[in-house]
């Protein structure tokens, strides 16, 4: 019935490329399967483009429908070495072959070639050897010879006939009847041209022939659109001829339209057939594999004498004897309590056969603190496992802080466990690379990941292939609202966005954007690797799944993601990097050097398990929201959640980042009201008290739920955890069952039915959103540490907290405005005092170098490494000692610019205007090194630069800028700063505070901004509009301005200029827009504010050059003191008149040689 049932299907597809062929695939396994059910199709075989990303996803899906899935690949064939060394692609791109799976042993060799194809791949494209085929790992494959972009077809086209004839005589002597003809007709000419040698040479050489169509989109409508996705894979555009192009046939067709196109030739129609009939086997899941633990002492995996789980119970134990001298038993329980719930946890994992799991993680875990990688408290549900806190692999005890293992692990839900490990991001790979030692390379992998066309991605793309206006683009594609967790779809985004569906009906050009980018989203862009899951395998993951070879590591990875890797029977370890862990380590190092005053012994070392959890100074600065760097609770949201709560016990934190999130989130202000005893709790039941008491009447945690479904109706907490689970899934079936038991569970307990049904709704309620306390406690461990360390070590924290965002400069900016608020000083650099990282110096922080644009982490290193010999005298002195292959002119500019020379130069300038003498010098030393001149001569001292005493003094303004420029923002001044009165006088918003009041609903603001860059451009309709990128003391921001307000002041907000801006804020999801109103030069403004300049002289010759500088006309009055000859008296004289007194001036007197200082009120 079988053979029978395929003859009457007439047709199969054997040659579909999937959503995985990348960039290439337009059809998505899902869709590709409604295709097949829709025309009644028993079987469909996929042929990826050098990969095996979907086969098991495939199987699984196309078996789950009744659907005969057939795994092949379209396999790249590198004939080189079998054709008289002809180079790779001479004559065609693909150069491919279509291999078929029949068996599972051929399935095993299909997989291992195209593994080995990517392995031994050195960056490029993945390549099969034709010489590495032979009979054996080839057994089990169909062959088809590729079609018009395969390995055959192409040679007939360009009339390399005897080279096609070779190459088929080698597939013939390979795969001998297991070879096929591909024939496709997509009505072009070189198919024409081709189709006659084929078939003549596949009679006479007893070939069959077999008919394809080589699908790459749904449907002849979706040729546009899978046009334009080729356009992207090359980097190319629509509009562009000399690239590769498909035919519009290549689309899916009916069993009906393949009959029709090869009517002609119905013998290619039956072996479609015939081959489908051959195929036997199909990719299948398997159980967890686990690898066998890996005895001490020896590099592979290996069964030991000792059974795992005799190792698991021995290590506990010791762990908890460990633990408990360590830390002492949690307040309440008794050794008895902990001996009873380990040995409870021990027979579970034993009975779920998960010992190995726990001991290889217990066993990286340890390596790494050995080793003095830090290591995360821990993260989920593992948390909630006493036997994980005793193998050290988490660090906080479950017994204390009320965390169940039944949350991680639940005896009535198979499932694997999964610790999510965090280590220092600095670091983390050395675990891997222990891991890889351990277990053997071969058997350790990474886990692919593939990132998508979303919303955004694919309007820009399309948008740069149509040659469509970049501005335009960017506006249609910031209509698309940004929403990380759940990214909208671009039907999602019309409907939400009038603005869009207005301009898709206005304008064709938007509509044929938004329709071809609506056809290509949600497909696979690239391939990528998890950005923490590792696999462990017990044998070569050879053996268990097709490999992958990521460009950017020597590290194999899976070709299945994380799901069908798992369904593969691969068990993922996850190994995250986490910078704050990185931040705590630098800043610990930081206190222990001794580098500091902050401690008064230096051999007196903190550790971090000795932090207290109860530090006043911690929760001081906690109250207060002075939450800059610390780890979850530096948003704005946050320390307004801090200042309300008033935490002073641990718990608080543990409460907070749980509540902290869109549903719990409305319960903050009654935990905190109930807290701060404005309110009193309220509990639906007394049984409910000793739960809820610890959060104040607030459901506030998972674990929660559990104890009530335990305490008030019943449920063991296994059972209690399926509850949960089905509230937060919200099934109503289950829902329905969930609420019977709980129900009649509670009323046989003595709860009144009506109350009982409240108690489940509530709990139902809250299980939609809620959070996990054994993830929520080691988070809030992780807060408590880095506020601990901000708020008794701060100029070590934030130095630490700098190093780790070297390359974010508005995070650097926030940093630095922090410290000023904490009255903790950040040098500036220095050439004689920064390093490559922050470092504290003198109670405050020192720049880096490494941290300056233009000069990076090998100049930084270089310069410390010169400085070495002794801190540099002069610019000569650093001239020859460091190396201008290193340090070039634009380099020197920057550390110039920066004021990195200022220790050596009496004025910054200076330094700037000897940049060409300093490269010069440098040069000459260098080349005289390399001759031994300076050896042979014993140069005491370099000849010195001298530096130029008439030179132009730069403004304030200029300093700024150029400070600026080097920076990333305004290290030692702002220009906003010379305009203090001006600002008070105005009531301006600072930006920071500006985002907050706009998201809270306020929309007119008046702003003051230093306009650091400015962009012309034109609207969609052709109006001029700009947009200004300016910065204040708290940040930096852009502001709109369209054809009206640039008109009136696009002429003043010129890059460098100081202004106060009327704005209209808008609060989208990305964040806060601005768009201007109206603008005035803080230049002018400052003139209508009465002025008082005192100018300090000690040489009166000084006065001349001064009043040539000094207009009169303003609201300012000028006062002069001037010393006696024997600078004994000072005489204070008040000018005659008024006079314009601005910032600018101000620098200029001060430039005058004699003048001592001036001061401006």
């Amino acid at each position: 019935w079988i053979v029978k049932f395929m003859l009457d299907a007439g047709f199969v597809h054997l040659h579909v490329h999937s959503a995985y062929s990348l960039l290439e695939g337009a059809l998505p396994i899902a869709k590709m399967l409604k295709l097949v059910l829709a025309d009644g199709q028993p079987a469909i075989g996929i042929a990826d483009s050098s990969n095996l990303f979907g086969a098991l996803e495939f199987s699984q899906k196309a078996a789950a429908v009744g659907v005969q899935p057939i795994i092949s690949c379209e396999v790249p064939i590198d004939f080189a070495d079998a054709d008289e060394g002809r180079e790779k692609n001479q004559y065609f791109s693909k150069n491919s072959i279509v291999l078929i799976a029949c068996t599972e042993e051929g399935f095993i060799n299909l997989s291992e070639l195209i593994s080995r194809a990517y392995l031994s791949s050195e960056g490029g494209p993945p390549f099969v050897h034709f010489h590495w085929l032979d009979s054996k790992n080839t057994s089990g494959l169909i062959c088809l010879t590729g079609g018009p972009e395969g390995a055959i077809d192409p040679l007939f086209a360009q009339e390399h006939v005897k080279k096609a004839h070779a190459r088929l005589d080698l597939l013939k002597k390979l795969f001998g009847e297991n070879l096929y003809m591909e024939l496709q007709r997509h009505g072009l000419a070189s198919e024409q041209k081709v189709e006659p040698q084929l078939v003549d040479y596949a009679y006479e050489n007893q070939i069959p022939l077999v008919a394809t169509n080589e699908p790459f989109f749904p449907a002849e409508k979706d040729h546009d659109a899978h046009d334009a996705l080729l356009a992207i894979a090359q980097g190319s555009v629509v509009a562009q001829t000399r690239r590769r192009k498909v035919s519009n046939q290549h689309y899916f067709k009916t069993r009906a339209q393949m009959l029709e196109l090869f009517k002609d030739l119905p013998e290619a129609i039956e072996n479609t057939l015939r081959i489908a009939q051959q195929v036997s086997f199909r990719p299948l899941t398997r159980d967890p594999i686990l690898p066998k633990f890996a005895v001490v002492g020896q590099s592979k995996a290996v069964e030991g004498e000792i059974s795992e789980s005799d190792q698991l119970h021995q290590q506990a134990k010791a762990g908890l004897d460990a633990r408990l001298k360590a830390r002492g038993l949690a307040p309440g329980y008794t050794r008895k309590d902990y001996d009873e719930r380990l040995a409870f946890e021990l027979k579970i994992i034993t009975q779920m056969e998960f010992p190995g799991y726990f001991l290889i993680v217990a066993d990286f875990i340890r390596w790494a603190k050995e080793q003095n990688i830090p290591v995360g408290p821990g993260r989920g549900s593992g948390a909630g496992s006493l036997v994980a806190y005793v193998l050290t692999i988490t660090d906080l005890d479950p017994l204390k802080y009320q965390l169940l293992f039944e949350r991680f692990l639940n005896p009535d839900r198979l499932s694997m466990p999964d610790f999510d490990i965090d280590f220092c991001q600095e670091r983390r790979e050395e675990v891997i690379q222990y891991v890889q030692k351990k277990y053997g390379r071969e058997q350790v992998a990474q886990i692919i990941t593939f990132g998508t066309l979303q919303a955004k991605a694919a309007l820009r793309d399309v948008g740069r292939v149509l040659q469509m206006p970049y501005s335009q683009v960017d506006r249609i594609s910031k209509l698309v609202p940004t929403n990380p967790a759940n990214p909208p779809t671009i039907a999602e985004a019309l409907e939400q966005e009038r603005q869009l569906r207005v301009m898709r009906d206005e304008d064709e050009t938007v509509a044929q954007l938004l329709s071809l980018a609506q056809n290509i989203e949600g497909l696979y862009r690239h391939a990528s690797t998890h950005a923490a899951g590792i696999v462990i395998g017990d044998r070569p993951l050879q053996e268990l799944v097709p490999l992958y070879r990521d460009p950017r590591s020597d590290m194999q990875v899976t070709q299945y993601g994380q799901k069908w890797a798992e369904s593969a029977g691969l068990v993922k370890f996850d190994f995250l990097g986490l910078k704050t862990l990185t931040i705590i380590d630098h800043t610990i190092k930081m206190i222990n050097r001794g580098n500091t005053e902050n401690t008064a012994d230096k051999e007196d070392k903190i550790a971090l398990d000795d932090i207290p959890l109860d530090d006043e100074n911690t929760f001081t600065m906690l109250r207060k929201g002075d939450t800059v760097g610390v780890f979850q609770v530096e948003s704005a949201g946050m320390r307004r959640a801090l200042i309300d709560m008033q935490p002073d016990r641990f718990e608080d934190l543990i409460a907070l980042v749980a509540l902290f999130r869109p549903g719990p989130m409305d319960n903050i202000p009654t935990y905190c009201a109930v807290k701060l005893g404005e309110e009193e709790a309220q509990y639906l039941h007394p049984k409910l008290i000793p739960i809820l008491e610890a959060t104040f009447g607030v459901i506030t945690y998972q674990e929660q739920v559990q104890q009530i479904g335990r305490d008030l109706a019943g449920y063991t907490l296994a059972e209690a955890d399926i509850l949960r689970r089905a509230m937060g899934k919200k099934i109503q079936s289950e829902m329905d069952a969930q609420r019977d038991r709980f129900v009649s569970g509670a009323v046989e307990r003595g709860i009144d039915e009506i109350i009982a049904n409240k108690i489940f709704d509530a709990c139902a309620k809250f299980a939609e959103y809620g959070f996990n306390k054994s993830h929520s406690a080691p988070y809030a461990f992780l807060t408590y540490q880095t506020a601990y360390l901000k708020a008794n070590f701060t100029s070590e924290f934030i130095a630490a907290s700098m190093t780790l965002d070297m390359g974010n400069t508005d995070k650097l900016a926030e940093f630095k405005r922090d410290a000023d608020q904490l009255d903790t000083e950040v040098f500036p650099p220095c050439v004689n005092r920064s390093h490559v990282a922050f470092e504290v110096q003198d109670g405050g922080i020192q720049y880096s170098l490494c941290a300056l644009k233009g000069v990076g982490r090998q100049v930084a290193e270089h310069i410390v490494e010169a400085r070495e010999q002794g801190k540099f005298v002069d610019l000569a002195d650093f001239a020859n000692r460091i190396d201008p292959r290193i340090i070039n002119r634009r380099t020197a500019q920057a550390l110039a610019n920066a004021g990195a020379f200022d220790d050596l130069v009496p004025h910054r300038e200076q330094a700037f205007n000897a940049i060409e003498t300093i490269i010069g010098t440098s040069q000459r030393a260098a080349s005289n090194r390399a001759a031994g001149i300076s050896d042979m001569f014993e140069v005491e001292k370099p000849e010195p630069i001298i530096l130029n005493p008439v030179f132009a003094r730069w403004t304030n303004i200029e300093r700024l800028d150029r400070e600026h420029s080097a920076i990333g923002f305004h290290l030692s001044g702002h220009p906003l700063d010379d305009f203090a009165l001006v600002l008070e006088s105005y009531s301006v918003t600072s930006w920071r505070n500006l985002q907050e009041a706009a998201k809270d609903g306020e929309s007119n603001f008046v702003v003051a901004g230093t306009v650091v860059l400015r962009n012309d451009r034109r609207t969609k309709k052709g109006k001029p509009m700009a947009i200004l990128t300016l910065s204040d003391p708290s940040g930096s921001f852009e502001c709109l301005l369209f054809s009206e307000t640039l008109a009136k002041y696009g002429e003043i907000l010129q890059p460098g200029s100081s202004a106060i801006l009327n704005v209209e804020a808008e609060a989208l999801s990305e964040g806060v827009r601005l768009r201007l109103l109206r603008a005035r030069l803080l230049e002018n403004l400052a003139q209508t504010i009465s002025r008082e300049m005192v100018i300090f002289a000690n040489d009166p010759k000084s006065l001349a050059p001064t009043a040539k500088l000094l207009e009169k006309g303003g609201n300012g009055v000028v006062f002069v003191v001037v010393k006696s000859a024997d600078a004994t008296r000072e005489s204070k004289i008040k000018l005659a008149g008024n006079y314009h007194l601005t910032p600018d001036l101000v620098s200029g007197i001060k430039s005058i040689s004699g003048i001592n200082d001036v001061q401006l009120t």
